[in-house]
């Protein structure tokens, strides 16, 4: 697996050396149809394994109580959610392009996140500030609807139960800003700068692809992502976009 410092080379190298970069997009072409075949043979017959568990439960509820069999069940799903992202990363960088309001997205976006937290009764404070005015947008719409709830959901980890998270947005001159803020725990400053690599987290039962996927698809849009971390402020992660 690339690293995020090994990919900054390499597209430096293809800017400066047209013979490289018909090589080295050859090679990455060739790494991510490995990577997707790789994880299509184990996802299949492990999806298997877990309908057969999940079937095994059902006609035999004292399964329960055997030992070791919840961990066994918490591995696999753990094993399935982790090929599941390992096919968004390899993706991430893949854009389909379409032209659409940024405005309307991240409006939906906030609406679709406040929904999940008043389903699930939670009693964390969240607010929105979608500046109009936004103009259109070129990019791909499905993959940064995927960040910023990636980022939403990160920070509702972090803030538990009784915390506050902030969504906002603007236009600075052809510069689209989002940023997302949570008072919770924050991340220790020595640790910010590998947040997003891959295979790299500081949760419990984390995979370690959700930040480092994000910051491939901002990135293939010719963007940027930051994170910033103090106890005043908490934790800001800032998304720029390029109109």
């Amino acid at each position: 697996m690339f690293s995020n410092i090994d990919i900054n080379k390499m597209n430096r190298l293809m800017e400066e050396n047209r013979e490289a970069k018909q090589i080295i997009s050859q090679l990455l072409e060739n790494h991510h149809t490995s990577v997707s075949m790789i994880a299509h043979e184990i996802r299949n017959p492990l999806t298997l394994v877990s309908s057969s568990l999940q079937v095994i439960e059902a006609q035999h509820p004292e399964v329960k109580e055997f030992n070791n069999w919840e961990q066994m069940m918490e591995d696999v799903r753990f094993m399935c959610s982790l090929l599941n992202e390992l096919s968004s990363f390899n993706k991430s960088s893949t854009l389909h392009h379409s032209v659409f309001s940024i405005e309307r997205l991240l409006k939906n976006v906030a609406v679709s996140f406040a929904i999940s937290l008043d389903a699930d009764n939670s009693d964390v404070q969240f607010t929105s500030r979608i500046v109009p005015g936004m103009g259109d947008f070129t990019g791909d719409k499905i993959k940064l609807e995927e960040v910023l709830l990636n980022l939403l959901r990160n920070a509702r980890e972090a803030v538990g139960e009784n915390g506050r998270i902030s969504l906002t947005a603007e236009r600075r001159g052809d510069t689209i800003v989002i940023q997302c803020q949570d008072n919770g725990c924050g991340i220790p400053e020595e640790l910010t700068a590998t947040i997003f690599d891959p295979f790299v987290t500081y949760k419990e039962n984390g995979t370690g692809l959700g930040l480092s996927s994000s910051k491939q698809t901002v990135e293939a849009h010719g963007g940027t992502i930051q994170v910033q971390c103090s106890p005043e402020t908490g934790t800001v992660f800032t998304v720029t976009l390029p109109v």
